[in-house]
């Protein structure tokens, strides 16, 4: 397969894809990696480290077309191929493309990948590693702007678009070794309550057992690795308080503080995002496995996100998969638009892999 992957700066993609790449060689895949932006550094070596977006539009183009003729050449009889880049770039020159559609049609990519991740995180890393001043709220347009960049790419050019989350852990490098290398494998979206849960330790736990579980068989879209939504909850409480600031953390675990106001203006962009987004998420998947847990009291947890998804994917012609652990029963609404509904993970879990579902699909179907 031959990926393009894309994503705002400030994802720290590069030490991610090394990761990828490194994954399918030690499984016996062929992997050819090109990190566009150190290959345009390497063709320019008057420019200083972290500053090549100030060059002129003009030598920033020529730079880019030289790059990717020698990709599409070199990778020309690759099985598999990473391109590391960009769909666009906001920076001083403005908002501008970081792509020539002649260059992407040559290339005949299989897979357009947009990476996502925490917009405090990409606000952070953007920060440390250039000299800009950016707020949250110009990041979560950026990534907006990226997504649907990278989604005409594919478009124009007649490959898949997928969302991808960067994520914090082996599982997300596995996710996107899975979707470059083994075109069969299936493609879930996990549904779970999430906000109104998060103060519930035990059915927290229970989530992410069920979350785990799908994550080892399946290529999982899952909706909880990017989740601004706590963090806009963690700053109105903090504005409630008279605070300032709110603390968030790096996948290295260093915290640092975010402030109140900036996610505050970004509320109705982590409502609309979260809605836009997840939604792809289902529509990219092959089936949704929704996990309804029993809140105390015999309360089913099924919120009204959880319910939104379940009605999306059956009306997109997904398979919908059910696991309800409350005693109380189901309602129709569930039942008939169920492809299955079962009373476990563990049941759900033996179901998949009898049936081999999780191996059954095909990227071009």
């Amino acid at each position: 397969m031959r990926a393009i992957v894309t994503g705002q700066v400030g994802m720290d993609k590069r030490p991610f894809l090394d990761a990828v790449a490194q994954a399918a060689r030690d499984r016996g895949d062929s992997v050819q990696l090109h990190h566009v932006g150190e290959l345009m550094y390497a063709e320019a070596p008057d420019v200083p480290r972290g500053r090549i977006l100030n060059l002129p539009l003009s030598r920033l183009q020529a730079l880019r077309r030289s790059v990717m003729n020698h990709i599409t050449s070199e990778s020309r009889d690759q099985a598999n191929v990473i391109v590391n880049t960009h769909a666009t770039f906001r920076w001083r020159h403005g908002l501008f493309s970081a792509f020539d559609f002649d260059q992407t049609v040559r290339m005949k990519a299989d897979l357009f990948l947009c990476l996502v991740d925490n917009i405090e995180v990409v606000h952070r890393r953007l920060h440390d590693e250039h000299e800009i001043d950016a707020t949250l709220k110009d990041c979560m347009v950026w990534r907006e702007e990226e997504i649907l960049a990278t989604e005409l790419m594919s478009q124009a050019a007649g490959g898949k678009f997928f969302i991808v989350s960067r994520g914090r852990n082996q599982e997300n490098v596995e996710l996107l070794r899975r979707l470059i290398t083994d075109p069969v494998a299936k493609r879930v979206y996990p549904s779970f309550p999430m906000s109104h849960v998060a103060d519930m330790p035990d059915v927290m736990a229970e989530i992410d057992e069920f979350r785990a579980a799908l994550a080892a068989r399946f290529i999982a879209f899952d909706p909880g690795d990017v989740d601004e939504k706590l963090l806009l909850e963690r700053a109105i409480a903090a504005s409630r308080d008279g605070r300032d600031f709110v603390e968030a953390r790096m996948p290295s675990g260093e915290s640092f503080r975010v402030p109140v106001r900036e996610v505050l203006d970004i509320a109705g962009d982590i409502d609309g995002q979260i809605y836009m987004r997840d939604f792809k998420l289902i529509d990219q998947s092959d089936m949704i496995v929704s996990f309804i847990p029993e809140l105390p009291g015999g309360v089913p947890g099924l919120s009204s996100g959880v319910e939104r998804e379940l009605h999306h994917a059956y009306e997109h012609g997904k398979e919908v998969y059910v696991i309800w652990k409350p005693k109380k029963s189901p309602s129709p609404f569930i039942t008939e638009t169920a492809t299955k509904v079962f009373s476990s993970v563990d049941e759900a879990i033996a179901h998949f892999d009898k049936s081999g579902l999780h191996a059954k699909a095909d990227l071009f179907s």
